[in-house]
Parts: C-alpha cells; sequence; structure tokens
C-alpha cells in the first residue's frame, strides 16, 4: 500500500480509472457512501432543510465531496484516499483529482492507495495517533430513548433499573425528556428526587450511571436564553444563529468561543460529575461548528474542538464521553465513542431520519472508523417492531461488528424468549472478519448488507450468505 504524507493548506492527487467515490457526511447522520463519481451530493432543497442535515458551508455544493476525507475507486477495486488528519477540512473530486482544503490554516494530510480494507484502516490508524485514540472496549448500553422517548419519568427508571436485573449492560442511560428544556439542564418534575437519586441507583448495581444532554444549544424560550442572551451565538446582523429545527420549534446554537459559555459548560458538567454520573451522551453538537460571528474568532473546527475539550477537563479522563450529531474527524482524541448514523426507529425507511434503513446505510460505511475511536451504530431491538426478523438480526450483527450494543428495550417489553436472546447477545463471545466491502463473518455466520442498499422504501427479504 502506498503511503504519502504532506502538510499543507490544500492538497490534490491525480486519479485514474475512477468507478466510484466515497463521499463523507460531516457528522453522525449525515449520508455517507459509494456513489458514482458523476452522481452530484444531495443539495438540499431550501435553507430550512439545510439546518442540523449537512455541513453549512457545503450544503449547496453538488460536487462529489465529503468532510475530512475523500475516496475513488479504480477499475482494478483499488482505491485512493485523500485524508485529512485534523479537523476542518473538505475533500471533493474534481475531474482527475482529488482535491482537499482545509476551511482555515493549514494541516497534515496522507494519500493512501491499495486494496480498500488496508487502505480505510490505515487511514482511521493515522487519524487516532494524531488526535489521539480513546475508547478501546466492547460497550454495552441501555437507554431510555426508543421505548419512553420524552415520556421518561423517575417511576419509570426505577422501574425499568429492577427489570433489568441479570443483564450485563455498562451503562443505564437517562435520554431526552429529564430537563426542564433544552438548555436548561436541570432535572423536570417528572424527577422529583433529583438525578443523583437515579445516579445512586444505578451505581448500586455495579453500573455506570449514563445521561443525555446537548450542551451547545437552547431553544429560544429556555431560561438559558432569556437570562443570558450574550452566550447565544450570533450572525452577521445580530440574531441568534438557528442551528437546526426539533421538538416543534428552531434552536439556536451557542458561542462556544466566549469563554462565559466555557465556564458555563464546566460548571454544568461539574455538577452532574457530583451528582454521581461518569457517561455522557452530547447530542446536536454539531452546533459549535456552525459558522457564525465567533466573539473570539477562530476556525470552525477549533471552535468546536477547543469547547469539547473544555467538557472533557470537567468531567475527566476516565469519564466515557460519546459523541452524536458529531462532526466525525474533529471528535476523535477528545471522545471515546461517537454515534455513525441517524437514528435507528424501529421501521424500515418512512421517511425520516428515524429508521433502519438510512441508519444502516450510513453506518456500515463508517464501521472503518474503529481503530480510531470507538463507533455507535445505534440501538438494536429484542422487543417486537415492524422491521421483519432478517432486519432485526442484521442491526444486532452491525453492533456486533463495531463493538457496540445499545438497547432501549424496557424488560417489561420482552417475553422471556426474547430476554433470553438479549442477555446472549450481551453475553456471548463473538468473532467477526470482513470479507468484502458489504459482506462479514460474524462468528460461523456469513452476514452479506448488500441488499441494504438495493432497497428503497420496501424492505428487504435478506437471506445470511454462504
Amino acid at each position: 500500500m502506498r503511503d504519502l504524507k504532506t502538510t499543507g493548506p490544500s492538497c490534490e492527487v491525480p486519479v485514474t480509472d475512477i468507478v466510484g467515490f466515497y463521499q463523507h457526511g460531516w457528522h453522525s447522520w449525515c449520508a455517507t457512501g459509494w456513489v458514482l463519481p458523476s452522481e452530484n451530493r444531495r443539495v438540499v432543497a431550501d435553507e430550512r432543510d439545510r439546518l442540523g442535515h449537512d455541513d453549512p458551508v457545503h450544503a449547496f455544493d453538488g460536487r462529489p465531496g465529503g468532510s475530512g476525507l475523500g475516496a475513488v475507486e479504480h477499475a482494478d477495486g483499488t482505491v485512493t484516499l485523500l485524508g485529512a488528519l485534523s479537523g476542518g477540512a473538505w475533500v471533493h473530486l474534481k475531474d482527475d483529482r482529488l482535491v482537499g482544503a482545509y476551511e482555515e490554516g493549514t494541516g497534515p494530510w496522507v494519500t493512501l492507495s491499495g486494496e480498500e480494507g488496508a487502505v480505510f484502516d490505515r487511514y482511521a490508524r493515522l487519524v487516532g495517533e494524531h488526535q489521539g485514540r480513546r475508547g478501546g472496549r466492547p460497550m454495552r448500553l441501555w437507554a431510555s430513548w426508543y421505548s419512553y422517548y420524552e415520556g421518561v419519568t423517575e417511576d419509570l427508571m426505577r422501574t425499568t433499573l429492577e427489570g433489568l436485573a441479570g443483564l450485563d449492560f455498562d451503562v443505564i442511560q437517562l435520554d431526552d425528556g429529564w430537563e426542564r428544556d433544552i438548555g436548561d439542564w436541570e432535572p423536570n418534575d417528572d424527577f422529583p428526587s433529583g438525578l443523583g437519586d437515579l445516579a445512586d441507583r444505578i451505581q448500586a448495581t455495579g453500573r455506570r450511571a449514563g445521561l443525555w444532554l446537548a450542551p451547545f444549544i437552547a431553544m429560544p424560550d429556555s431560561q438559558l436564553a432569556r437570562r443570558r442572551p450574550e452566550l447565544l451565538l450570533r450572525d452577521a446582523t445580530g440574531d441568534p444563529v438557528v442551528a437546526g429545527v426539533n421538538w416543534g420549534s428552531p434552536y439556536w446554537a451557542l458561542d462556544v468561543t466566549r469563554e462565559d459559555t466555557l465556564e458555563h459548560l464546566t460548571s454544568l458538567f461539574g455538577t452532574l460529575v457530583e451528582s454521581g454520573y461518569d457517561f455522557f451522551k452530547l447530542d446536536f453538537i454539531y452546533a459549535a461548528a456552525y459558522p457564525g460571528q465567533h466573539t473570539n474568532p477562530m476556525s470552525r473546527a477549533d471552535a468546536y474542538r477547543s469547547a469539547c475539550q473544555r467538557i472533557r477537563e470537567a468531567v475527566g479522563e476516565d469519564a466515557y464521553l460519546l459523541a452524536c450529531g458529531a462532526p466525525i474527524i474533529e471528535s476523535i482524541g477528545v471522545f471515546d465513542g461517537i454515534r455513525i448514523g441517524p437514528d435507528v426507529g424501529p421501521v424500515w425507511d418512512d421517511g425520516t431520519y428515524a429508521a433502519a434503513h438510512p441508519a444502516m446505510t450510513t453506518a456500515m460505511h463508517r464501521l472503518w472508523l474503529r481503530p480510531a475511536i470507538d463507533i455507535d451504530p445505534d440501538v438494536v431491538y429484542f422487543r417486537p417492531t415492524e422491521l421483519a426478523a432478517q432486519t432485526t438480526r442484521h442491526l444486532q450483527d452491525l453492533a456486533h461488528i463495531a463493538g457496540f450494543l445499545g438497547t432501549s428495550d424496557p424488560p417489561g417489553w420482552i417475553d422471556d424468549d426474547q430476554r433470553r436472546a438479549l442477555k446472549t447477545a450481551l453475553t456471548d463471545p463473538v468473532e467477526v472478519e470482513q470479507l468484502a466491502r458489504y459482506r462479514w463473518r460474524i462468528n460461523d455466520r456469513h452476514v452479506d448488507f448488500t441488499p441494504v442498499l438495493a432497497a428503497g422504501a420496501d424492505e428487504p427479504q435478506w437471506e445470511d450468505a454462504g
């Protein structure tokens, strides 16, 4: 395999006999995968659609391109990859060249050519060496989101915790719905005993207490936005920067280059650590890399990474940080793990981002990241859903390949057979080997994910290969 390193604000690599282009999405939920070299990137329909779903700087650029890296497949089956080893770069295909550039400043580049698996593995290891590698152990997580959603309560969590006895989860995570508002990270009235009580109960079972929050955004009606408006990122007209639309409303980004914003985050996470939490899922965090009129001008990548590093310092080196809705390359070295696809909803494809098809498609094109950072393909289901049995099985396969198995199934929602299947998935050893781009050996089974790509709105009825 050819391995060429260089440093500069930009880099160009000539390529020939191109039959495919690998375009890499900006953050966790952005579509990622192999496309035809003539296929333009999906250009968002309008400004509203852009919000939260793509890098805002490149959302309207239709050229084949991606965040941090790009690769081409040649007619002989080999690939050439041009990748940045630091965050803040974009690589696109221009005629017979891969062209990469850092948005601001300069940085290291690597060009790799050879067999696809070896090339992507080498790139992941180089990024991990350059930025630091954290994590590195299998993770087994129960989270409240895909069962209780925003209806989660203290009583539900207590009942769930009792029912999870005997199941080997590393972490029990309280997800969205516990907070007073997005931006106001205090427990609401459904948690009258406070966060510390739940953390104590979780820790008493020998597990880590996990908590979801979105620290870099705030809803317009939140107390944070009303009382501390100076912390909000502003656009050129002085209005708050809208970083996305969710929870029935646009939400605003914080200006993470301000020292008082960072002090706010430090105080917040210090309080949560004192309450007993040492596993944090940080969501919608691409907002820290949104363009705007920063108080202390710096690159978007530096703004994001420095804010995340301040949180790392607040929670300590032993805490586990899981990034979601996160710029991928920029997160390596600060976070232990990262979500590699959109939400895995309990349906195949209903046109939203919370469905098995788009989640599997993106996640299976980011499995190569594992040497650089723990990778989370999102939850698997053991309870009955609308998904076919094959889809449910292959969601579990992706989790085993990633080494990160999460579920949201409450114990009261599964029967004895489903509970045994869950226990087996959590405890039985698994050996995985990649055989081809979409084919894997998992213990004694050969699994082919190719039908995921061929499927559209209709769920495939696949069978295991070999």
